[in-house]
This record gives C-alpha cells, structure tokens and sequence, in this order.
C-alpha cells in the first residue's frame, strides 16, 4: 500500500478560507486512494449532540445504516464498544477477540455477517482523543486491507488532522470548545480526595484515611463537583477519568 498520499494530507497546512467541502473532498480522495471502499468521520456523541451534527463526512453502503437501525447493532456493535478500551487505531476482528467471552457475542458475530453481504468485509476504527477525552472517530471499511504498525500509526495520525480540520471550518466554536485547554484549579487535598473516590471510598473512609471528618471530606466533594460540573459523584469520576486527572 502507497501512504505517500498520506503523508501528503498531514503535511499540507489547512488554508483559514478552504471550506468544508474543499477539506472533505481531500480527506475522501486519500481514504480511497488507500483502498478503502467505504468510511465515516463522526463526532462522538454526547449528551447535547444532534443527529445531525455527528457525520462529518463519509459514506456506508446503500442499505447497510437501515439494517444496522433495524437489528438494533448498535447496542453489541464491538467496533464502537472497544473505543473505551483503545486509545489506538485497531482492526475489528481486534475487537471481536476482545468480546469472544461476551453474552452477546453470537450477536456481534451475526452483525459482521450481515457487514460482509453489504461489502464490509474488514475495517479499522480510528479515535480521536482531545483534551476532554474522545471526541470523535474515523471507520474505514471494505475489502480486507493489512496495515503494518507503521501505517497504522499514520492513520491514526489521518484520523486526528482528518477531524480537527474539518470540524474547525464546519463548527469554528465546538472546535475551539473541544480543543482548549483543561484548567482545573484542584488543591493538592482535592486531588487527594479524587484519587480515594476513584478507587471507590466512602466518605468515611476518605475521611478515616486522611485524618478528617466525613463532612469535611463532603465538603471537598462539593467543591470537585462544581469544578467539574458534574451532577453526582459517579459523574465525577467519569469526567475526572476522561481528563486523565486519575487513571
């Protein structure tokens, strides 16, 4: 395989006025210049996301998106579900060994059959991480096509230039939102307390473990909760984890 168009991509510096389309035709021509009969960049989505806002660019085979709908994939899909476990790109058939023990696996198996009669024969899921954790993802798909650990980490590359361009010429202010950084004013006992919360303590033993009351260590978590900006503990520990504040 020829990654010189690739390489291309990532060398060329996005002009300020080069619209939307402009930029998608580019990334579509690399993507299919590599072999890859099908691909979609999306924005992951979240809680305030719009249906309408989440494809960026990219197609699937005509049909394929309504039986995918139709058969409820989406809730076994094992390409989407091991975007929690990879902060690389990785082939499907990666994910499907990691679900092999899953109550849902003979499901997932099912899914991939019916890829492969719409010409999704193999793929590769690329994330996108941002400062706030993923943010979006690039499938490429079709005729099976092997990438050495080389072009992989290319196309890793592809996926993050492929996104952050094209999301800052359709959506200049979810771009600069998504992409600024995370300032997060913890004092050293806050983060102590993150750390705790993170491995599952009660405020008691918080408290116990630091050498302070139940409601002082309430009151840190207080405190974490509105600089997070997050609805209850188990919320904390989501965000905390997703902007690497504990691991």
């Amino acid at each position: 395989m020829l990654m010189n168009a690739v390489l291309q991509f990532l060398d060329a510096k996005r002009n300020e006025e080069e619209g939307a389309e402009s930029i998608r035709a580019r990334i579509t021509n690399v993507i299919n210049g590599l072999g890859f009969d099908y691909f979609t960049l999306v924005r992951h989505p979240g809680p305030e996301s719009q249906a309408s806002d989440i494809m960026l660019e990219g197609k699937w085979p005509k049909g394929w998106p309504e039986l995918y709908v139709k058969r409820k994939y989406a809730a076994v899909d094992p390409t989407i579900r091991y975007l929690g476990h990879s902060q690389r790109g990785y082939r499907w058939r990666e994910s499907m060994e990691a679900f092999k023990e899953d109550a849902h696996h003979k499901r997932m198996e099912r899914m991939m059959v019916d890829a492969r009669r719409f010409g999704l024969e193999d793929g590769y899921v690329f994330p996108v991480h941002g400062r706030r954790g993923l943010v979006g993802v690039l499938t490429v798909a079709g005729r099976p096509i092997d990438l050495s650990p080389s072009q992989m980490s290319m196309m890793d590359a592809l996926s993050k230039k492929a996104f952050w361009d094209l999301l800052e010429a359709l959506d200049p202010a979810a771009h600069e939102r998504l992409s600024r950084p995370v300032t997060l004013p913890l004092t050293r006992r806050e983060m102590e307390t993150l750390e705790y919360l993170g491995h599952g303590m009660t405020s008691n033993e918080m408290g116990a473990t630091l050498g302070l009351s139940a409601h002082t260590v309430d009151w840190y978590m207080n405190g974490i909760q509105d600089k997070l900006q997050a609805k209850n503990r188990h919320h904390v520990v989501a965000i905390a984890f997703r902007l690497g504040l504990i691991s």
